[in-house]
């Protein structure tokens, strides 16, 4: 469980003063991405379940209320707020929500959370971290995925992780995004995804020889035995497990020239009749090394991918923020759109919603528009309700029940646009700006 502390200081002391203030109106907060990383032409959504969770399950311990208590920033903050407020606190807002593993692009909501204005508040740290790693790592593995052209890829990439909590999380993201199994054995319990995974060459280097280490390893595991070759020479190690009259069911090259190596060693074992034998890659991999092994024509039938996985190494960070855009003031019959208009951080008023427009069981571009206008004709709206009064709408689904509705990761540029109200509604925020000199609300209009 995500302690309720796992949050900026300023979103609790943003939360203090507008309970102080009376002012805990509805508003409404949106979860989106600025700028698509380089060499990105779509995302993946991911992280939606343990986002949920953390939610439904917010709550202040007495030790935790005790210890904010004593901070000085807090020092005049009246009692209450801790003795009453933040001891009963729940999250009893409502969440409209991406399905994980969808496709989407720069600008489009990944969640919209409307609650009290703490409450939307206090939420926003933890919804970033949540949400903006297992995209971006399901969005690497999606590309990754993509270049093996159907060849299977394994998350390998817990040691390589910013720690032990990243790892599990970036093995979920990575499945998610369509990798077949992970070597990461508490993230298969925990998550229902195939374990995988092969030896070390610690292994190998433990016993006197190479075909002492093979024999030995395959006592216990002969049917799943996946022998290591290159602790010492790859090809050398190929012509003793060939020897050794076992029938291994796959091997692994991990350094040299795979594409080389991969050709020898099939020529090997296919000259020894183990044709069935299959070979597995790793070794600093990404997509841009497996497309060339691909494109090259090397014989490999599958890839365990470690660091560039679970770091992300070419984009560790997306531009993902959590944006104020409406709120309804003390006595509003209507909610408010709010804007902002700073160079480069620009946002767009209002609830939205996303449309995508299919052509011949494909993606074809995308519609944001606000939530409440007349979806437009064919369109598909993205975001589904998740949440509602701080209760799941949604069950947690198992792992291997999602799948990603990947694009082509090498297509176009793919069209998203703003529907025409919800640019008109930016252009009246805008020109107020400039007239007043500062920002100012717009409310929504129904006319469409």
């Amino acid at each position: 469980m995500i302690s309720a502390l796992t949050t900026d200081l300023y979103q609790l002391t943003m939360a203090a003063g507008y309970w102080r203030a009376d002012h805990v109106c509805p508003a409404t907060f949106e979860l989106f991405v600025r700028r698509l990383p380089s060499r990105r032409s779509f995302l993946v959504t991911a992280g939606l379940d343990q986002a949920l969770d953390y939610l439904e399950h917010l709550r202040f311990t007495d030790e935790e209320r005790t210890w904010l208590r004593e901070r000085p920033q807090f020092a005049k903050v009246p009692g209450e707020f801790f003795d009453d407020y933040l001891q009963s606190f729940r999250f009893t807002g409502d969440v409209w929500a991406m399905a994980e593993g969808t496709p989407v692009f720069a600008n489009e909501p990944l969640l919209r959370v409307t609650a009290s204005l703490p409450e939307a508040q206090l939420v926003e740290t933890a919804l970033l971290a949540i949400v903006s790693f297992q995209t971006s790592v399901a969005s690497k593995a999606a590309r990754i995925v993509h270049a093996a052209q159907g060849r299977a890829v394994v998350e390998f990439g817990a040691r390589r992780a910013h720690g032990v909590d990243s790892a599990l999380a970036a093995a979920r993201a990575s499945f998610i995004g369509g990798c077949q199994g992970t070597s990461l054995v508490e993230a298969a319990r925990r998550f229902g995804v195939p374990a995988s995974g092969t030896m070390a060459h610690s292994w190998v280097q433990a016993f006197p020889t190479e075909r002492d280490a093979f024999i030995e390893f395959s006592r216990s595991f002969s049917e799943s035995a996946v022998y290591l070759l290159d602790t010492y020479d790859t090809l050398a190690a190929a012509r003793s497990l060939v020897a050794s009259g076992l029938r291994p069911p796959m091997v692994r090259l991990d350094s040299g020239d795979l594409d080389a190596l991969s050709r020898e060693v099939r020529r090997i074992l296919d000259q020894s009749g183990l044709r069935s034998t299959k070979i597995f890659a790793t070794g600093d991999l990404d997509e841009h090394r497996i497309a060339a092994l691909v494109a090259a024509g090397a014989p490999v039938d599958g890839f365990g991918v470690g660091t560039a996985l679970s770091t992300v190494s070419d984009a560790p960070a997306l531009s993902a923020v959590y944006k104020l855009v409406e709120v309804r003031g003390r006595g509003d019959r209507d909610a408010t759109g709010v804007v902002k208009l700073s160079p480069g951080k620009e946002t767009w008023p209002g609830q939205k919603q996303v449309w995508r427009f299919m052509r011949s069981g494909r993606a074809a571009g995308d519609v944001i528009g606000a939530a409440d206008e007349p979806a437009p004709e064919g369109g598909v709206a993205l975001l589904k309700p998740a949440m509602r009064a701080g209760k799941r709408l949604i069950p947690s689904v198992p792992l291997p029940e999602l799948c990603v509705r990947a694009l082509d990761a090498g297509s176009d540029i793919y069209p998203v646009r703003m529907s025409d109200r919800l640019q008109d509604a930016r252009s009246v925020l805008s020109h107020r700006s400039s007239v007043s000199g500062r920002s100012q609300p717009v409310r929504p209009t129904t006319d469409g």
